[in-house]
């Protein structure tokens, strides 16, 4: 058998705060009437206590009161007959005009001794009924009695048992009407998650990631749509760029395939047909081969540079010096543009990255300078102040193709004959702003075109490795 509290928590949300909210107006209910039954019970026998106060006879009254009770005397109530007028000697005896005669109680007899000025207590008389006394003393012949004037409880009863049966209906009706609130509040504040889910339902069975919740107000619920807009846009968004990469990889890689399938096929003929290829077109044969392995293998690793989630690093932020890495980076740059004329002015700069993801960037940044020289051309290398500029001698970038220039596999007309995948400023535009700078093309003043990086500097580290570098 499941306990309350499983049972409670296996029900429906809106059930789960419909019952909490006519619980909890319940409890404020029950604890209202409790008080409110109390407070009047006390008020209403206080007003009892008051009355019976000021029922007070004079010695003279007492006096033809006990006159009353001698034999063949007449005993009739004197203040009608919901009160009970009875007189206590000293001794005990009893003088009482009423419906029944009231026991004396030990306060009753202190008063009539005069020990105590008064006494006020509840007991029952002889015939059962509850009664509220009060007993002060008085003189009768110089002999101290106590007169006690007593009245019945079921005035009292009959109000409060009236009080009683209207706090329970009242509160019947407010519990029911607590409960049916409560589950139409739940209802229509719910209404926004219903929404939700159906959303989030919709887009697991379809994934469907154009659906928008529409969004209203500032509450909670609210910032959850807004939440949930948020993520589907960036889902959709990162599918519709998974797509494109998808796309777009697969043509890059048709070309150099394709190439290289002829090529392997040519020389599979010569092996088959035994009808050997001259040497002068082997040797260029072999050379394409090689060299479209090479871009291959390079469009591979840009392919996985760019996969990898932008939150992943290939490795832990370091303070690196800039400048060695751009020393290294230049070295490459050489080799690659031995006809080139680099001119460097390098100040020292330390930043917080990734050693081989930023030796990577710049290396991209530099061939590209590489690439686009004339021959016999001039290289500028400048680092100032976390700022570097690479301006080449080319032919520049025109302004419409400025905005382009670091998105997946662009190439400007002109860099479509010329060997690369158009992923490399992708990779340096994303390594440097994950090292927290920027960077901008922009055509230099007299041809060709700047490259701007711009990175955060970094505390400079101890003398001994600034020494070791």
């Amino acid at each position: 058998m499941r306990s309350p509290l499983a049972w409670f928590r296996s029900r429906p949300l809106r059930s789960r705060l419909a019952l909490l909210t006519a619980t909890a107006v319940a409890v404020a209910v029950a604890a209202v009437s409790l008080a409110c039954w109390f407070v009047t019970r006390a008020q209403l026998e206080a007003e009892l206590d008051s009355s019976l106060r000021n029922t007070r006879l004079t010695d003279e009254q007492a006096r033809r009161l006990l006159g009353s009770c001698a034999p063949g005397a007449q005993n009739r109530p004197v203040a009608g007959p919901a009160q009970t007028l009875q007189i206590v000697t000293v001794t005990g005896d009893l003088c009482t005009l009423g419906t029944s005669p009231i026991p004396a109680r030990a306060g009753d007899l202190a008063v009539a001794r005069g020990e105590q000025p008064y006494t006020l207590h509840t007991t029952n008389a002889e015939n059962g009924t509850e009664m509220r006394v009060y007993s002060y003393p008085v003189s009768i012949a110089d002999q101290p009695v106590a007169v006690s004037v007593a009245r019945p409880l079921d005035e009292i009863d009959r109000s409060m048992s009236t009080l009683r049966w209207v706090l329970l209906v009242v509160s019947g009706i407010g519990v029911v009407g607590a409960g049916a609130a409560g589950l139409w509040v739940a209802r229509t504040g719910l209404e926004p998650v219903n929404r939700l889910t159906g959303a989030v339902e919709h887009v697991a069975a379809t994934e469907d990631l154009t659906v928008r919740i529409p969004v209203e107000g500032e509450d909670e619920i609210a910032r959850l749509s807004r939440s949930f807009n948020a993520m589907t846009a960036a889902l959709a968004t990162s599918r519709d760029r998974q797509a494109q990469l998808i796309a777009d990889a697969g043509h890059e890689l048709r070309t150099p395939l394709t190439s290289l399938r002829t090529n392997v096929e040519l020389l599979a003929r010569s092996e088959e047909t035994g009808r050997a290829i001259p040497p002068d077109d082997r040797r260029a044969l072999m050379a394409s081969v090689k060299a479209q392995m090479t871009e291959l293998a390079a469009l591979i690793g840009d392919l996985q540079e760019l996969a990898r989630p932008d939150a992943a690093q290939p490795g832990p932020l370091e303070v690196v010096p800039l400048h060695t890495i751009l020393r290294a980076a230049l070295d490459r740059a050489r080799l690659r543009g031995p006809e080139l004329t680099f001119v460097t002015d390098l100040a020292p700069w330390y930043v917080r990255a990734e050693p081989a993801g930023l030796e990577r960037a710049l290396v991209n940044v530099l061939d590209n300078a590489v690439k686009f020289s004339p021959p016999r051309g001039r290289v500028e290398v400048t680092l100032m102040r976390g700022e570097l500029a690479v301006h080449d001698q080319g032919p520049g970038i025109a302004p419409d193709e400025l905005p382009h220039v670091f998105d997946r596999f662009w190439r400007s007309p002109s860099a479509r004959s010329l060997p690369g995948s158009g992923l490399g400023l992708s990779i340096v535009a994303r390594t440097v702003h994950h090292a927290g700078g920027t960077i901008a093309l922009t055509p230099a003043e007299g041809g060709g075109t700047v490259a701007t990086l711009r990175l955060p500097g970094a505390p400079t580290p101890p003398p001994s490795v600034v020494a070791d570098e």
